[in-house]
């Protein structure tokens, strides 16, 4: 039986040959997707890691999207209550253009990553789940330090992961140098964690070695996670947000992540102001709906609420409805019979720490201040955390769900997610642009700053222009940067071809199986 041919587009080399390698074993969109994505999470430390949460978005031929779930959660079940407000220190550093965030025990959320990956495995994928690991426990072997990775490490390796020797070791260089682009790296540990993963499952991570070892890691430590965490967690699987863009239909992640619903309004509105909306548009536009996340979705109490209201209450109105990390990799697959898979994985910036013996590097998802607006440690136990992540798959309308070219689409980049997928997608949907050419095309954000915005954006004289006529402060860029995000996006052209794209702001690997 012929392989399906499947177009991939992923975070390096080794996570591209996974997705493309489990392709030629006959696997499709999802096995791809989530073959790279493993290999991610084993090669980008300090980036990515087994222990954060992530969005699996899957459209499948001839059915309806949906969303796993997988994004981290409070912890806290059974536990001290004592505790809540410590095992964390606060960290300064001068990545991002300074960022301050909460590191240590404290800081670690509940993760969901290997959970999601099992049940959007088993419901969508075709291969054993061994085989979709097996890639990322060679890759763990030996893989070169990728770029963003020792970019961020650059600002944080000395300080960030000065109190636990398993993770420093990971994340510096040869006799504890700076670490550098394309150094060799090698985690023996999580090569012995991943082929237990692959033969035993995802319970490894739950009522597992590896689980145990979290629990007692966070017990003795001063953090949050008990078993009764591990053991309630369950990937929630959603039904995905649909809009009308141009001549597609985009499915993106619904409530209580806040990033889907942001680029879902972002979108909507670019469709009302044809024919062709204007930088001014998207100035406007993202003013109006950052300045209202802010305001609401960053205070809520109850994200699913909030959320599903926001997007009940646009409706024909668009915006007159309205009232009052680098951390994260993204990979996207779609498949010669139409399946599309969209993979957003974050850990935040990293706690510092490992579970011991696991060579895992832990999140601090708790610790991150832009997604814990109401205060450290302020939710309920088992309540998911805020997320910008938003991993998309598309079809072209006029048929039933299934039929239609498929897209599959996403980015890392923290907030800046959901306004690069808004340019990128609106470009290529209602503008109708090449796919390369909308990643490649200049881009702008809202970056509130002391209750006001700024524009930050790149070179390009269209959007300084437009910039001048908002009134609005501006800081340029000179050239393409990876603060803008990292769009991987594959799809089936008109043709009846596959091909990916992916963002020079940021390592890609992209290709096509034969």
């Amino acid at each position: 039986m012929p392989s399906r041919r499947v177009a991939v587009a992923a975070t390096g080399r080794q996570a591209l040959a996974a997705g493309l390698g489990v392709a030629a074993d006959g696997g499709n969109a999802i096995d791809a997707a989530l073959a790279s994505a493993f290999v991610t999470l084993a090669t980008e430390p300090g980036i990515v890691s087994l222990a954060g949460g992530a969005y699996v978005a899957v459209w499948p031929a001839g059915d309806a999207p949906v969303v796993v779930d997988g994004n981290v959660e409070m912890p806290g079940r059974g536990g001290d209550p004592d505790r809540l407000g410590g095992g964390i220190r606060e960290l300064s550093t001068d990545y991002g253009g300074g960022v301050t965030m909460y590191v240590g025990p404290g800081s670690v959320a509940t993760p969901g990553i290997v959970p999601a990956f099992a049940v959007a495995a088993e419901r969508y994928a075709v291969l054993p789940w061994a085989r979709l690991v097996a890639p990322a426990v060679e890759a763990a072997r030996g893989y070169p330090l990728g770029a963003a990775a020792a970019r961020y490490l650059g600002h944080v390796a000395d300080s960030l992961f000065a109190e636990d020797d398993e993770a420093r070791r990971l994340v510096e260089g040869p006799g504890g140098a700076a670490p550098q682009a394309g150094q060799p790296c090698t985690n023996d540990l999580l090569v012995e964690t991943l082929a237990r993963l692959a033969d035993e499952g995802p319970a490894l991570f739950a009522d597992g070695d590896v689980g145990r070892a979290l629990v007692e890691a966070m017990g003795d430590q001063g953090g949050l996670i008990t078993a009764d965490d591990l053991a309630a967690y369950e990937p929630a699987v959603r039904t995905a947000h649909r809009l009308a863009v141009g001549d597609w239909e985009v499915a993106t992640n619904p409530p209580p992540a806040v990033g889907g619903p942001m680029l879902a309004l972002m979108l909507g509105e670019l469709a009302r102001r044809p024919p062709h909306w204007t930088w001014d548009d998207a100035i406007e536009i993202q003013r109006r709906v950052l300045g209202y996340r802010a305001s609401v979705h960053d205070l809520s109490p109850d994200l699913e609420a909030d959320g599903l209201d926001l997007l009940a209450r646009i409706g024909d109105r668009g915006l007159d409805a309205l009232h009052g990390s680098s951390s994260t990799a993204h990979v996207s697959a779609v498949d010669s019979e139409g399946n599309a898979c969209a993979v957003t994985m974050s850990s935040g910036y990293s706690a510092g720490l490992c579970i011991p013996g696991t060579g895992v590097l832990l999140n601090n998802t708790l610790g991150e201040i832009e997604l814990n607006r109401r205060g450290l440690h302020a939710l309920r136990p088992g309540t998911r955390l805020a997320s910008n992540m938003a991993p998309t798959t598309g079809r072209t309308r006029g048929g039933a769900d299934g039929d239609g070219r498929a897209l599959a689409i996403g980015s890392p980049g923290a907030d800046r997610i959901t306004t690069a997928l808004m340019l990128v997608l609106g470009q290529g949907c209602l503008h109708g642009r090449d796919l390369g050419e909308a990643i490649a095309a200049p881009r702008l954000h809202l970056r509130l700053q002391d209750d006001r915005f700024v524009v930050e954006h790149e070179r390009d004289a269209a959007i300084a222009a437009a910039v001048a006529r908002a009134g609005l402060p501006a800081h340029e860029y000179p050239e393409p940067h990876m603060y803008f995000g990292g769009v991987g996006a594959a799809l089936e052209t008109p043709d009846g071809d596959l091909l990916a794209a992916g963002d020079g702001r940021r390592e890609a690997a992209t290709g096509v199986s034969e």
